[in-house]
């Protein structure tokens, strides 16, 4: 078996289980920077441009993340004036996956980073692409 097919996904399988929704919600947690506008939402409601300056990130790349999380149900916004404040919408719930996680990294040393499909290196493989 090639390395790459050691954690292919079989989507027909994932829809026959009705996994695709958990597969879509991991793969929402996927990225870097969501997850970070998710910790930084565990705070407390915020802006868009409040994001940007704690953050550090561009305007376009906030919203653009915060436009996917909003599609996945993990965050929404309420109007204040003219911009409006993001929050997350099951707070509880989302630290307490991010917790499990925290725990499953440490008790697997982490090994999940070392994996060829997705781990590290192969962001770093993408990276350069």
């Amino acid at each position: 078996m090639a390395i790459d097919e050691r954690c292919a996904v079989d989507l027909p399988l994932l829809e026959s289980a009705g996994l695709a929704p958990a597969a879509s919600l991991f793969h929402s947690l996927a990225d870097p920077t969501r997850l970070t506008i998710l910790r930084h939402l565990a705070l407390g409601e915020h802006r868009v441009v409040e994001l940007t300056a704690h953050l550090g990130l561009a305007q376009s790349t906030v919203s653009k993340h915060l436009a996917c999380l909003r599609d996945c149900g993990l965050v929404d916004s309420r109007p204040v004036g003219r911009a409006s404040l993001f929050s997350l919408t099951t707070r509880e719930e989302l630290l307490g996956l991010l917790a499990a996680a925290e725990r499953l990294l440490t008790l697997t040393g982490d090994a999940v980073d070392e994996c060829p499909v997705d781990g590290s290196a192969a962001r770093q493989t993408a990276a350069r692409a």
